[in-house]
Parts: structure tokens; sequence; C-alpha cells
């Protein structure tokens, strides 16, 4: 996560993603400083100018998309504004998660504030209402091509704005006409050109972005702890990780598993145990995953940048310069999202694949000590075999969800919108593949600490003995068959709650160690 932070000035302030995290959780506070409100003004008095001058616009007196030659009289601009929300919320399938939501409102607030939509500060007021009183509307999954902006999705997150729509509220579902009775609040009318400001922006696909992001980390950081735990139950060897190695191919994300893995193997028994053994290499599962965790590391890096740059854009359409200038563009694109996804996407999905790999390899009872299907009775036993199944079944469903949808483009209003990108469905794609990695992470670290067993009286390396004991408190040892499911979800919680990660920090700062190496900074902070 970010470091921590006061008070948020939106418009102003650097947002990343652990930042808007931290905003949508009400762990910090977001405020509109006086420097930010009058630039705000500014630009809705440049619309109301433009307006009077009854010069053509695109979006402040003229139609949308095709009806981008349609005229719009003076008197009508603010019908049209209201218009827009009704018409274009045609979104179909579940809500979206509720942190989800509140995360758009976030982003488009910065977004917005930024003083170049021409919206007015009454607008930002009423958005910042539902986030300082977790109002939060309700969006439907489907409907974003990603391109014109995530024109569906923000539709709905804006409809409460005007009396329609229905909200989040003290935990249940109410219409926002009940809300408004109940808060004595009234619909805002809309001026020219906000409706077209509120609904133009990637702020669906970045908000997905967000806890990609996060969710991604979590996984990349424990599959290295997994992993290390696997070497270390299998009697692998360091080598593959020694810096000697990685220096000779310096990839930053090579490096900085390397160094992780290398620091939690310290001090181990086991691994001392056979440090002259005779066998020459490991299967890739455990030599290369510096390389595999490595690669998946640097596309989860290349999204965190871009991402950032992406917070921090106006996202707008037209964008209001000043009085002379005003620009309709393409800023709304969501390309550089939709591609840096299906690249996540992909790499997480490997994550889960070489952790399936090594469950399996666990089973084979190829390792001195540690017996077939990880249980010493089997025959009326099955001991572990089918858990690897469901780690099997997820990674190919993963497999599946990895074609990418930015590869895709149905051209849409009219052939104006000619090349979309399809990034809300590249977002929406990557967080059911890491759903699916954080299951599959969750069954290796069973069955890794199921083969450390067999290597007792033999000792862990502290920081990883942490987690083991952790992992037993919830989870006991299996020397006969059980209803594994039930192990299945304690790990669940464990891998999505970041468990591994926050024992492993205690230990070490427990043992005045450090798993920190000289890319942390990149990988580990968001």
């Amino acid at each position: 996560m970010a470091e921590k932070h006061k008070d948020f000035k939106y418009g102003e302030d650097q947002l990343s993603a652990g930042l808007a995290l931290s905003l949508a959780r009400g762990h910090i506070s977001g405020k509109l400083s006086p420097v930010t409100r009058e630039k705000v003004r500014e630009s809705a008095q440049i619309v109301a100018r433009i307006v009077e001058k009854g010069e053509p616009v695109y979006g402040i007196n003229t139609g949308f998309g095709p009806l981008c030659t349609t005229r719009i009289s003076r008197e009508e601009t603010r019908v049209l504004q209201t218009n827009i929300l009704k018409s274009h919320s045609v979104g179909v399938g579940k809500p979206i998660e509720k942190e989800i939501a509140k995360l758009m409102l976030v982003l488009k607030l910065h977004s917005l504030a930024k003083g170049f939509s021409g919206v007015a500060e009454e607008t930002l007021d009423r958005i910042l209402w539902h986030l300082e009183n977790d109002v939060i509307p309700l969006v439907p999954e489907q409907g974003s091509v990603g391109a014109s902006g995530d024109l569906a999705p923000l539709s709905h997150l804006f409809l409460p704005l005007i009396g329609l729509g229905k909200v989040w509220y003290k935990n249940e579902v109410i219409s926002t006409g009940e809300l408004f009775r109940k808060k004595g609040l009234n619909p805002l009318e809309l001026g020219p050109k906000e409706g077209l400001a509120l609904i133009n922006g990637t702020q669906f696909i970045a908000a997905h972005a967000v806890k990609v992001i996060a969710r991604m980390q979590r996984c990349l950081s424990q599959a290295d702890i997994i992993g290390a735990m696997m070497v270390e139950g299998l009697q692998g060897s360091i080598k593959p990780f020694y810096k000697e190695l990685h220096q000779l191919r310096p990839f930053k994300g090579n490096i900085h598993v390397a160094h992780r893995i290398t620091a939690l193997l310290k001090d181990s028994e086991i691994m001392e145990d056979h440090i002259d053994c005779d066998r020459v290499q490991d299967p890739y599962s455990l030599r290369c995953m510096p390389q595999v965790h490595g690669a998946s590391r640097a596309a989860w890096l290349h999204l965190k940048e871009l991402l950032e740059t992406e917070l921090n854009a106006v996202t707008d359409n037209p964008v209001i310069i000043d009085e002379e200038l005003t620009i309709s563009g393409g800023n709304f694109h969501g390309q550089p999202l939709a591609m840096a996804l299906d690249y996540a996407c992909l790499a997480a999905s490997e994550i889960g694949n070489i952790s399936d790999r090594r469950t399996y390899l666990a089973l084979e009872g190829n390792s001195p000590g540690v017996p077939k299907l990880l249980m010493k009775e089997t025959g009326i036993n099955s001991g572990y075999m089918i858990l690897q199944y469901t780690t099997a079944a997820l990674a190919s469903e993963n497999k599946g969800l990895c074609f990418p949808s930015s590869a895709d483009s149905i051209p849409t209003s009219l052939g104006q919108e000619d090349h979309v990108s399809m990034g809300s469905i590249s977002g929406r794609k990557a967080l059911q593949v890491i759903g699916n990695v954080e299951k599959i992470l969750a069954i290796e670290l069973l069955t890794a600490a199921q083969a450390f067993e067999f290597r007792k009286p033999l000792k862990s390396g502290k920081l990883l003995d942490e987690v083991h004991q952790a992992l037993r408190k919830k989870v006991p040892f299996a020397e006969k068959d059980r209803v594994f499911a039930e192990d299945i979800e304690k790990g669940i919680q464990m891998i999505r709650e970041g468990s591994l990660l926050q024992l492993v920090r205690n230990a070490a700062e427990k043992e005045n160690l450090s798993i920190e190496s000289p890319y942390s900074a990149e990988f580990e902070v968001f």
C-alpha cells in the first residue's frame, strides 16, 4: 500500500492506487481546496460564456456521438445534460462491488477537480457528500465498450445526482427517491456540459485496475513466500536464487524475487541438511521462480505505472482549456489501460499456472522423505490428490479468460466510435483470474506446509517458521482424509487478507532481518 497521507486534496495532490483505496475505505479523507474550487468555478464560467456566444462546441450546444452536428438551443442545453444520463444508463448484469463503485466516485471527483471539465462546484460537492456519507450508487457490471468513456456505468453512477437510480445506504439498497426523502435532499439541475463531463472518462476501467493492482500484488508477494516454502518442503536447491546468477540477466523482477526467496530460506536447517546432495537440478516450477514470478512482477509494474498516469489525468471530452480553446479529442479512450490489464491478466494466470505445477510436484513422492500424495497411509486415504484437481480446473479456467479483450473492437455510435478498447471487460476478467489465483495459491500453501511436516525435526528458517505456525493454528496436519474444502477456505482467507505478508514482516522485524531488495519500493508499494 501507499505511505500514510493526511487530507487528500482532490484535483491537486498526486493520486496512486493505494491512496485511492485509502480514500474509498475512509482511511484518509479528501477535500476540495479553495484553489481547486476557484479553478472549477472558472471552468464552469467559461462554459456559460460559450453557451451565451452560441458558437457550436461539441457536447455543450450540440448533440452527442453521431448527433454531433445537431445544434441545441440555449434553452435546451440543460435538458440535454439530464437526458444524457437517462439515455446512457443501459448497463446490465450484477452490480459491481460497492468498493469499486466508490473508487469510481473517488477517481471521477479527482479528474473533474482538475478544472478542465466545466462542471459546477455544487456538483463536485454532491459527489463528495456521497463519499463522506458512504451513499454509493448501484452500477451494473456490463455495458461499457471502454472508448467514449465508460458511458453506461458512469451514467448509472451519477443517476442519483438527478434523483434517479439506486444506492447502497446503511448496507441496504434503496431508491434515490427514498434516500432524498430520508436526507431532505433535492436533485441537482445539471448545467451545460455537466452530464457529458460526468459520463466521459475511464473511471470504470481505472477503478477495476486499482483493485487489480492491490489484489495481484498480494498474490505476487505471497507466491514468493509459498514458493520458498515448497522449495524447503521438497528440499530443492537454493543455488538458482543466488544473486551471482541473476546479475548476469538483471531483470528487476527476477532480482527482486530471487532476493526475497533467498532471504526467506536463510538459516533453514532443512536447506542446510542437503547442501551437498547429488541432485543436479530441480524441475522448472521450483528452479525458475525468479524468471516466471519476475516476469509477472514486470507486468504488474507496467500496469501500476500506467495507472498512476491515468488516475491523475483528465479523461473528459471535450476539454476546456480556456475560452478560446475547447478540444474535442480522445482522452476518454481506454486503450492504454485495456492493453495493460490484458497483460496483467496473463501475468496473474501464469502465477496460478506455475503454482499448480508445484502442487503437482509435491504429490509425486519423488522428494526423499515426502510420501506420495503427502500422506503415509494411502489407499484407504487419497491424501492431497484431489486438491490438485481443483488447481488444475482453476488454472484451465484462467487460460480461457486470458484472451485479450483489447484485441477486439466492435464499432458503436453509428460508426462515429469506430474503434473501441473493450477495457471494461479487460478489468473484469483480470479480477476473475486473480480470484482464481488466490484459490490456487491457498491450495499450494496447504500442500507446501504438509510436505514440510515430513522434514521434522529439522527446522524451517525463522521467517517461514512464523507462517507454518500461523497456518497450523487454523489448519492441522492431515494424517488421514477429511473434508479438505474447509482447509482450502481457511487458506483462501489468509491469501486474500495478505496474512502471509504480515507474518513475514512481523518476523523480520522481530529477528532484525530483511527481505527488502533494491527494487522493493517499486514492487511492494503502490
